[in-house]
């Protein structure tokens, strides 16, 4: 029959239990059971594990337990009865085991394995606590062990800290919150020291060094040893300690067998100041043998002698850190050195310290002592409980010389250190100096021998006397050995030392004769023992036959010249002579607890023999050392008040000032353990019943005279004293009162009063003009604490706390003493709390309004915050232990009126401070540290729990008005919500932030009443109720009280004690909502996102009772404005919320199921909704939110699995365009702005980012409208966020090198500016604004790859599914680079190999494909491409940005394909796709909107393909153009090779072949136009070719000069090819014709003529080449050939039909170039690549680099070339810039030098007027060759001849490929862009006729020319300056046809000019510069 049991209630499961037995428990061994009902063998229960779970179980496999049982019955509760500390350990290791395993699983090895090492130990600890075995000092030795683990396992595994008293856990229920707070503090301090290394050496505990000798290895001395070691400090060259003596045999053991394992020591009381000395520890080695040890005699020795051996040191301060962290020895091996001279033995070991070679010999290998060292810390006691072992096994030992740091009472000692320090002897006779041994003997007054007083060192016995080592003929010894006597105190006086000096033969049989002896009494006739100090004393002859059997022979013969001086007449003595000339030095140290050296201290204690002498001994008294004072403690302050009884009138005031400085002295650290003892004997011992009057009037006096002296030091003394002196008082009294049964009762008190009036009026006594009063107030205040407890014996509670009153109310109120005043005030007001008196409830009453008042003060000031939380702390957790027995309430309602207001107060100014910028600077204050809020946060919060119903009531009924109840609950509902939003306390401390929840909630529910009740219906408040409902929602999210993230156990545990908090405060949100009333509508929809996120907490009960007010909420929405807008909007906000806030999958699953359970079946809010429009409107509002839904999630999965970047910023993008589409979401909007801002910035795409903000900077209104702070903008108008933005969207631009979109912004700004007159900010932004104009012309940008992807296949997500996109690529980022970065992105995406546009397969394929291919921008913005004046840089800029159109061609074959030149079928399919915005944008990316497809020509593709080459080309050359020589030229090398090559072996010859010939142009008549158009494209590249060989030819190391020539003889072939014509071309249209004539011949017989006036020039008809080079113009008109057709016409036919083609030379050398100043500069954006800025741009354009106009001279575009017979704007600017041609009819000159066609002009018979334009200039629209800029030095190199362009090289290649620039004209050049300022360079690259610029000669091969050559004068200023147009017929090269025409290069310019033409600058006088006349080549 099963029965309840009464005593078996717990049990332990000792054997698992499986069996199948009908409600049968399976139970596994360990786990504890909690017993119901029993039957005969059988059980029936629970397992704690299970508690639902109840089954039945054998009882023999249970071992029960005692406990205690509480509510007996169904719901009893059962505790073990057993150690606390045994049930915690149980339970947490239960707990860890689970934790431990999962360590394993994460691969968390290290933690693992510590953490099994710690369950073990704990395990071990728990059983030595259950044996029962341990002593009480055991048993708290291993509690400390135990929970100093279990808080170490307990952080590491993340788990709750346990708050601690006494090594049990605490009930928070039996203690303040204060309490609680600082012992979580203790307990975290406690696990940060047990996990932190090196700090085992603390200040404040003495040190001890255990010191073992394991060894000591020798082979040569065969004899005894004794080693002496001891602690030597190398820096005062002093001895620290006495010597640890150790005794080896011969072999090297212990002399003693039974010392075998105590060769050890512990050196005790090392002080912290010790150990930074510079320590060493001193080995000595003594041999006992033979005299030498190389005495080759035979047989034992004859004598036994001390001698000198060897030393060893090892340096303390090298090893301390090493053996300080350590719990185990650790050994060390110490190298001995043998002593060499035997004089120096004395200070062999510092010889070894300094390394001094003479002293000592270095050891061998043979000699070494090994020690081990430990460091203890603690007391004597500690150690002894801590290593019992040391102390069990007899360890010796080792004490300091001198008293410790820390003078303990009881320590009694009474040791004399005397030192044998030298000795001068005679020799007495005989040839050598004696071997002298010193024995010393101590005599007592009878002249008997102390027995066993004389140690050597510790570790050995004492002896009764001591032998001395003995050096080798030597008659002035020093031994420096130490011995220490150990003399009983009775026996200390009348006795004295004696020293017989021998002599040591060594040939006597080792004989030893005495030859003199010294003495000295050890304590003088004054009763003083020998001083600390050397003492010489005389030495008495005798001889061995001597005996000292009667010592009054010597005793009365001075011993000392001391004595002599003393007693002169007893120098004689018929026994004893003394030896004048023999004398012995000896010292001594006296280290006694009972004897003193100090005459004044004896003078004292003896004062009655010199009654007349008390006053002066009175005043020494302080002149005695504290160590001799606390030894005779006692003594002397008997002494003291017993003269104080003899006279009190006369020696009152010195006895006092004595007592006052015997108690100071005692208040110093290494004096203050005999504080206690004067405790005791005031207690015990002291008997001055009358002392009390005199001590009291002396005291009154002392104060009394604080107003008046300046000196008040003995006053601040005696302050310092008074608690003591209080103490006497009392005790005085009490025995006074005891010995007359309370005689003079009143007279005392009044006296006590009069002497507490005087501390009050010291204390009132304005101290700011005194800073002597200052230091006697706070010596007063200090010690005023101490003073009130000691009333209590004489007065009742109350009487004691109406005197602390007035003390404490005579104190200043004001804050306004100074900080050390105040820090000092508050400190008295600690101790008055703290002490005993406090403690009772009577006194508490009477002093606690006067507290109170103080911290009031300092609270509001926000002064010394710290202490005064201190003082709280201690009064509540007064209050709380009073509150448990009896109460409180009168307290803590003085408590709530004086503090609560101002702890809010001040905890808000905390937190705020704590907040601020300056703190999150570092330069937080002090008070506003973690620290410091943690005290205060636990001071209110222990205010509020001790707070009943009835304090409450009384708080609220006692405000004023309603404003100050309003202001109250906003200040306190604020500073719970900031507890909840900060986490004041770390997330471990589980038990302080469940009591802080509870607190919380407790006050809540008493202020909502008071809410509910002042702030409703007609005075409702909005803010008051939404600071409520805020409070509300954030109390129930919190994390700490969300309880399914616990443990079952913990979880249960939480329940029982609280029950769920969560739906307690659920329940009054509910209530308090319903009496809203009508005021609902006031909190829709701005409450609706906080009320759907107390949704998502996981607690169904939470979720019931939140629906309805859910349904109201839309119910009142719906009423309002019909519709569901708002409550989405909210929504939507909310779920974002969640993604910020960083909720996993998990809490996303919670929220869709809670979406369908909120839209799905009851209790839905669908379900409450009955009107038919509520559920189309509800379905509408769920699609959105699902809509919205799949976007977050989309977003939340690229979050959570860390994808790249821009799968991120593509989230954000699509998040921002759902909410752009709705007014309703603006803040997820915005929101969403900046997290895509954010994202553009992780990637560094900054132009990305600025146009990103520029939407929300579109939002915002130039209005000084206030907006409220959100995201990380504060509160402004809506003006200052619209500059703050402006100004960060500049910024971005500008880091983005976005300067073009920047500008507008800064227009923008620079407007309101303007308009509000802040001209400061102005000038800043116009600035800022011309440096980015600067920017743009200057610095270099990269053009960026564009790149086509599309995303086919259904595992996209769904906004890039089957969408095609156009990415701008990062800087540097190509094709490949790309892809494998798209790859990364999207790992298991396929890439397709083709271009082709997919079909419905991959569309519908359930994978990812990839298809990704580089495009090309198509700019919109052609204008400014095709103006001539605009930098290259701009134009860069507008050909990749703001560009929405991109093409992309794939070739294909139309027709029939021709094997032999495939190009005439080659047909492009060129698709144009244009998106949905133009890039860059807010995105990267932009959707393709629209695809366009056309079909491109052969024709048409082969133009683009030369005219794209030829665009590359020009950037490249710009590039390099301004390089210095012999640079890398690898890439222009490269693509000249390609061009060139490709040229001559096909390429463009390809095209030549292709579509010049006559049948593909009969057969395509509409390609007319077009194959012009190729033409001119070809041969500009030619012309381009030639000037990049020129730069090339410029930079080329010489080591690359072999290719060079090759590319130069290539180029010939390539230029040849194109010379010889096509002859499909000379039947085209006349129109067509025109651009295979050279242009600018002249068509009738005036135009030579012309020419003649203007010079010898041959204009456009002769070519010049030289064999050796290309030169300036060569390389100008590589490819302007002159395709000859009958469109020539005029006079001189026949002359042009003489010219002739020249083949390519095989040898070229350098000859000649143009100066580089001329050169202009190049495209500068060759992908981005940098080139110099256009301020380097020369005068004019080059020739060859001019672009070609698209119509005829003589057409439309040109009407004539002279109009009225007078030449063009153009003909006369291009015969001014022309000037004179070098002669080229030298016949020495090669064909290829003399051109390809020669031109005979007649001089005299042409006009200019004749001139008839034939050639077509090109349009200056198209594209032209870019301008390759010169050199800003150019100058001076031309000046000075060093211009490395003008040097050339005599080697192989072309020399320079650039032109001259003459001198400019006078007038200032008008636009370039109109046809009248076209320039005269403007050449077509057809027109292969001489340059119009001199012949300059660079080799200087040949002197006797250059000496030759004579400057021609300018005849015309139409040439150029310096350039001579020159009469030919003198000229020796000139010839009547020549075909060339001779003149002098140019005089350079001062420097380059900006604009297109260079003027020279003023007073600039232009010289003309000689050149060379053409150097002679001969073809082989």
């Amino acid at each position: 029959m099963w029965m309840p049991t009464e005593e078996e209630k717990l049990g332990v499961v000792i054997c698992s239990f499986r069996d199948a037995v009908f409600h049968g428990l399976t139970l596994e061994i360990g786990e504890t059971v909690q017993i119901l009902e029993k039957t005969e063998e059988w059980y029936r229960g629970f397992s704690t594990k299970k508690p639902t779970v109840k089954g039945i179980f054998p009882a023999s496999y249970i071992h029960l337990k005692k406990a205690i049982v509480t509510n007996r019955g169904p719901n009893e509760t059962v505790v073990p009865l057993e150690d606390p500390i045994v049930t915690e350990v149980t339970t947490t290791l239960q707990e860890w085991a689970v934790l431990w395993k999962q360590l394993y699983v994460k691969h968390k090895t290290d933690l693992f394995f510590k953490l099994r090492h710690v369950m073990n130990e704990l395990i071990d600890l728990r059983r030595q606590l259950l044996s029962g075995h341990l002593t009480q000092d055991q048993v708290r030795e291993v509690k400390r062990h135990t929970t100093i683990r279990l808080d170490w396992g307990n952080e590491h595994l993340g788990l709750d800290l346990v708050p601690r008293q006494e090594f049990v856990m605490v009930d928070e229920d039996q203690i303040s919150v204060s309490d609680l707070y600082k012992m979580h503090l203790s307990s975290r301090q406690r696990v940060q020291q047990s996990t932190s290394q090196g700090d085992s050496v603390r200040v404040s505990v003495p040190h001890h060094l255990l010191v073992s000798l394991k060894s000591f290895t020798h082979n040569t001395i065969n004899e005894d040893i004794d080693i002496f070691f001891s602690l030597y400090d190398i820096r005062e060259c002093k001895q620290l300690s006495e010597r640890f003596m150790v005794r080896l045999n011969k072999s090297g053991g212990p002399k003693n067998l039974e010392k075998a394992d105590r060769l050890c020591t512990l050196f005790m009381d090392l002080s912290s100041k010790d150990l930074k000395k510079d320590l060493y520890i001193v080995a000595h080695i003594i041999r006992n043998g033979r005299m030498l040890l190389n005495d080759s005699r035979k047989g034992p020795a004859q004598g036994q002698y001390r001698r000198p051996h060897g030393c060893a040191v090892l340096a303390l301060s090298e090893v301390l850190h090493a053996i300080s962290e350590l719990k185990e020895e650790k050994e060390f091996v110490l190298k001995v050195y043998t002593c060499t001279n035997e004089s120096e033995w004395h200070q062999i070991h510092e010889s070894i310290l300094r390394k001094s070679s003479i002293k000592s010999t270095a050891p061998c290998s043979s000699h070494g002592l090994i020690i081990s060292l430990q460091f203890l810390h603690g007391d004597t006691e500690q150690i002894r409980r801590e290593h019992p072992g040391l102390f069990t096994r007899g360890i010796s030992v080792t004490r300091q010389l001198g008293f410790p740091e820390v003078v303990i009472p009881g320590d009694v000692r009474n040791d004399l250190y005397l030192t044998l320090e030298r000795g001068e002897f005679e020799k007495g006779g005989k040839s050598v100096q004696k071997n002298i041994e010193i024995t010393m003997y101590v005599l007592y007054a009878d002249g008997q021998i102390l027995k066993d007083c004389m140690s050597l060192g510790a570790g050995e016995p004492s002896a009764s006397e001591y032998h001395s080592l003995v050096f080798y003929h030597n008659n002035a010894p020093r031994w420096s050995e130490m011995v220490k006597l150990s003399i009983p105190l009775d026996r200390f006086r009348g006795s004295h030392l004696r020293f017989e000096l021998r002599h040591c033969s060594t040939k006597d049989r080792g004989e030893k004769k005495l030859f003199g002896f010294a003495f000295t009494p050890l304590m003088r006739e004054d009763g003083t023992t020998l001083a600390d100090e050397s003492h010489e004393l005389y030495v008495y002859k005798c001889d061995e036959n001597t005996t000292f059997s009667n010592h009054a022979l010597y005793l009365g013969l001075p011993c000392c010249k001391e004595d002599l001086s003393a007693c002169p007449g007893s120098t004689a003595s018929p026994t004893f002579q003394r030896s004048p000339k023999e004398l012995l030095w000896v010292s001594t140290q006296l280290c006694s607890s009972k004897l003193t050296q100090n005459v004044d201290v004896l003078a004292l204690l003896n004062w009655k023999s010199h009654p007349d002498r008390v006053m002066d001994i009175l005043g020494r008294l302080r002149y005695i050392g504290g160590e001799e004072i606390v030894k005779f403690l006692q003594n002397i302050l008997d002494t003291l008040f017993s003269i104080l009884e003899d006279n009190t009138d006369k020696y009152g005031p010195l006895v006092f000032q004595s007592l006052v400085f015997v108690i100071n002295l005692l208040r110093e650290g290494r004096f203050s353990h005999f504080r206690s003892i004067t405790d005791t004997y005031i207690h015990n011992h002291f008997s001055g019943a009358l002392a009390y009057k005199e001590l009291i009037r002396c005291l009154k006096w002392y104060m009394e005279r604080s107003a008046e002296v300046t000196r008040q030091d003995h006053i601040q003394e005696a302050m310092r004293a008074l608690d003591y002196l209080f103490k006497f008082i009392v005790q005085s009294r009490t025995l006074y009162s005891q010995a007359t049964c309370g005689m003079e009762e009143d007279q005392f008190r009044a006296s006590i009063q009069e002497l507490f009036q005087s501390i009050r009026f010291v204390l009132s006594l304005d101290s700011r003009s005194s800073e002597n009063l200052i230091f006697t107030q706070v010596a007063l205040l200090s010690s005023l604490p101490a003073v009130f407890d000691e009333l209590l014996p004489v007065f009742t509670v109350q009487e004691a706390a109406e005197l602390v009153r007035g003390t404490l109310s005579s104190m200043p109120s004001t804050v306004h003493m100074g900080q050390s005043m105040d820090v000092v005030k508050l400190q008295s007001i600690a101790g008055t709390v703290d002490s005993r008196l406090f403690s009772f409830a009577e006194s508490r009453r009477v002093l606690l309004p006067v507290v109170l008042h103080h911290i009031h003060l300092h609270l509001r000031q926000q002064r010394e915050l710290l202490i005064c939380s201190g003082i709280l702390s201690s009064i509540f957790s007064l209050i709380k232990a009073s509150s448990l027995e009896t109460s409180v309430q009168e307290e803590v309602e003085m408590m709530v009126e004086s503090l609560l207001d101002v702890l809010l107060q001040t905890l808000q100014a905390i937190m705020s401070k704590s907040h601020s910028p300056e703190a999150s600077r570092g330069q937080r204050c002090p008070q506003c540290t973690a620290e410091i809020t943690g005290e205060y946060v636990s001071c209110l919060l222990s205010l509020l729990s001790q707070m009943s119903d009835v304090h409450f009531q009384h708080l609220l009924d006692n405000f004023q008005s309603q404003d100050e109840l309003k202001e109250f609950l906003l200040r306190i509902f604020c500073m719970f919500r900031n507890l909840m939003k900060l986490s004041v306390f770390p997330r471990d401390w589980a038990v302080l932030r469940l009591l802080t929840s509870h607190i919380i909630l407790k006050t809540t529910q008493q202020l909502s009443l008071a809410l509910r009740k002042n702030f409703s219906g007609a005075t409702f408040d909005f803010k008051v109720w939404s600071s409520y409902f805020s409070l509300a929602v954030l109390y129930i999210s919190q994390p700490s009280l969300q309880l399914e993230a616990l443990s079952p156990a913990k979880r249960n545990k939480v329940l029982d004690k609280y029950g769920d908090m969560r739906v307690t405060m659920a329940y009054d949100l509910y209530n308090m909502w319903q009496n809203l009333g009508e005021d609902k509508v006031h909190f829709i929809p701005g409450t609706i996102g906080a009320f759907l996120g107390v949704t998502l907490v996981p607690q169904d009960e939470v979720r019931n009772i939140m629906i309805p007010i859910l349904h109201d909420m839309m119910d009142w929405e719906q009423r309002r404005s019909g519709s569901f807008k708002q409550v989405e909007a909210e929504l939507a906000d909310k779920l974002d919320t969640l993604v910020s806030e960083g909720k996993g999958d998990e809490s996303h699953r919670k929220l869709i199921n809670l979406l369908a359970q909120l839209f799905g079946p009851y209790p839905s809010l669908l379900e409450r909704i009955e009107q038919e429009t509520w559920r189309e409107m509800s379905s509408s509002f769920v699609t959105s939110v699902m809509r919205l839904t799949e976007r977050v999630l989309d977003y939340k999965n690229c979050l959570k699995a860390d994808e790249a970047e821009n799968k991120k910023t593509g989230c954000t993008f699509n998040l921002l365009n759902f909410g752009k589409c709705d007014t309703n979401k603006e803040e997820l909007y915005i929101r969403y702005i900046h997290k895509l801002c954010n994202a553009h910035l992780k990637t560094e795409s900054y132009a990305e980012a600025g146009f990103t903000l520029l939407l929300y900077w579109e939002l915002l209104q130039w209005e000084p409208r206030p907006l409220r702070e959100f995201l990380h903008y504060p509160a402004q108008s809506e003006w200052q966020r619209k500059e703050a933005l402006s100004r960060k969207v500049i910024h971005y631009f500008n880091k983005g090198k976005a300067w073009e979109y920047g500008i507008p912004v800064c227009r923008e700004l620079a407007a309101q500016y303007e308009a509000s007159y802040d001209y400061q900010s102005l000038s800043w932004i116009r600035k800022l604004e011309a440096t980015y104009y600067d920017n743009i012309l200057e610095q270099p940008r990269l053009e960026p790859e564009f790149f086509r992807v599309g995303f086919y296949g259904k595992k996209f997500p769904f906004f890039l599914r089957n969408k095609e996109f156009v990415c701008r690529g990062h800087d540097y980022e190509r094709l490949e680079a790309f892809q494998q970065r798209m790859l990364g992105e999207f790992p298991e995406a396929i890439a397709m190999q083709h271009a082709s546009q997919p079909d419905d397969s991959i569309l519908q394929y359930d994978g990812q494909y990839l298809q990704i291919y580089a495009v090309t921008p198509v700019t919109e913005n052609a204008d400014v491409l095709q103006m001539d004046h605009v930098s290259d840089r701009i134009k860069s800029f507008y050909r990749v940005n703001n560009v929405r159109r991109f093409r992309f061609d794939r070739p294909f074959h139309k027709g029939m394909k021709d094997r032999e030149n495939e190009i005439k079928s080659l047909w492009i399919e060129r698709t144009t796709l244009t998106l949905s915005h133009p890039l860059p944008s807010i995105s990267r990316w932009a959707q393709v909107e629209k695809r366009e497809l056309v079909e491109v020509s052969p024709v048409e593709n082969a133009i683009s393909v030369v005219e794209n080459k030829n665009q590359e080309l020009r950037m490249l050359i710009g590039q390099y153009q301004h390089r210095p020589p012999h640079s890398n030229v690898n890439q222009l090398s490269m693509c000249l090779n390609g061009v060139i090559d490709a040229a001559v072996n096909g390429g463009v010859a390809r095209y030549q072949e292709a579509f010049f010939d006559e049948d593909y142009i009969e057969s395509h008549p509409q390609d007319v136009q077009r194959i012009s158009k190729l033409r001119a494209a070809m041969q500009e590249q030619v012309h381009i070719l030639g000037a990049g060989l020129a730069v090339h030819e410029r930079l080329v190391h010489p080591d690359m000069r072999p290719l060079h020539k090759k590319l130069v003889d290539q180029f010939y072939m390539m230029r040849s090819g194109f010379c010889r014509g096509t002859p499909g071309l000379e039947k085209l249209s006349p129109t067509c014709s025109r651009f295979s004539s050279l242009r600018g011949l002249p068509t009738n017989a005036e135009g030579p003529r012309m020419m003649h006036t203007h010079g010898h020039m041959n204009m456009l008809g002769s070519f010049r080449q030289s064999s050796s080079s290309l030169s300036s113009h060569t390389s100008s008109e590589t490819g302007n050939l002159a395709i000859m057709t009958d469109s020539l016409t005029g006079d001189h036919s026949d002359d042009f039909m003489r010219m002739q083609l020249s083949p390519s030379s095989s040898s070229l050398s350098s000859t000649h170039s143009a100066p580089s100043q001329m050169i202009n500069s190049a495209h500068s954006s060759g992908r981005g690549s940098p080139s110099m800025p256009d301020k380097y741009r020369p005068n004019r354009e080059l020739l060859m680099l001019m672009p070609r106009h698209q119509e005829r001279a003589g057409n439309a575009m040109y009407p004539g070339a002279c109009e009225n017979e007078q030449p063009t704007n153009f003909q006369r600017s291009l015969f001014q810039q022309t000037g004179p041609c070098k002669p080229c009819s030298d016949p020495n000159l090669s064909v290829a030098e003399r051109g390809h066609f020669s031109m005979q002009f007649d001089a005299a018979h042409h006009h200019v007027s004749d001139i008839h334009p034939a050639f077509p200039a090109r349009s200056l629209r198209k594209s032209p060759l870019h301008p390759i800029p010169a050199s800003p030095t150019i100058l001076h190199s031309g000046l000075d001849g060093s211009n490395s362009t003008l040097s050339g090289s005599a080697s192989s290649g072309v020399s320079s490929l650039s032109e001259s620039q003459c001198a400019p004209p006078s007038e200032p050049p008008g636009r370039t862009d109109t046809l009248d300022s076209i320039p005269s360079q403007a050449w077509t690259p057809e027109e292969d006729v001489g340059s119009p610029y001199p012949h300059v000669r660079y080799s200087t091969s040949e002197p006797e020319d250059i000496h030759s050559a004579k400057a021609l004068p300018c005849r015309s200023h139409s040439a150029p300056g310096g350039v001579s147009p020159g009469p030919p017929q003198e000229h020796p090269h000139y010839h009547s046809n020549a075909h060339f025409c001779h003149g002098h290069g140019p005089v350079l310019m001062s420097k380059p000019y900006l604009r297109e033409v260079c003027r020279p600058e003023e007073g600039f006088r232009q010289q003309p510069m000689v050149l060379p006349t053409p150097l002679q080549h001969k073809i082989p």
